[in-house]
């Protein structure tokens, strides 16, 4: 995993915070991912798992979807993903399936991560595509919003 960020990286995470802070009005984790193509975004989700009582609405799931209606296509190809926390197995299996060139998530999930922290489905090398990836951009701020999501539920 590289920890190599670009100059628009923390705009598009900003957004991506934002994005976290919609599932809030609706009792979900809150996490959010934008999709950016060319310098602009694409496409955009939070989570909805409580919204949709949905196992799979996950913020990745969701804005890969919309990304692949927008462009046509199931390959989402030419583009970035940002995500506020560290995409689980299923979202990476998913990036994967999307052939999403680059992932950039803010904070580490040391339970459930694979991106390196518990699995790297993102590097698996029998895996026929592997995206690079940057881990911690903006990292206290995304690891603050879970942080205080939960522990107001306690």
């Amino acid at each position: 995993m590289s920890e190599h960020f670009f100059p628009r990286d923390d705009y598009f995470m900003r957004l991506a915070l934002r994005e976290a802070e919609r599932a809030l009005e609706h009792d979900d984790v809150p996490i959010g991912a934008v999709v950016v193509r060319n310098g602009e975004v694409l496409a955009s989700g939070h989570n909805e798992r409580e919204l949709r009582q949905d196992p799979t609405a996950h913020a990745e799931i969701i804005a890969l979807r919309e990304a692949a209606r927008a462009v046509g296509s199931w390959r989402v190809l030419d583009t970035v993903i940002y995500v506020t926390l560290e995409p689980c197995a299923m979202c990476a299996g998913a990036i994967v399936l999307a052939r999403v060139p680059r992932v950039v998530y803010g904070a580490y999930d040391p339970k459930a991560g694979a991106c390196g922290s518990v699995l790297d489905v993102l590097g698996e090398p029998r895996l026929n595509h592997r995206p690079a990836v940057a881990g911690g951009l903006l990292d206290e701020e995304c690891a603050e919003m879970l942080s205080a999501f939960f522990a107001s539920r306690r």
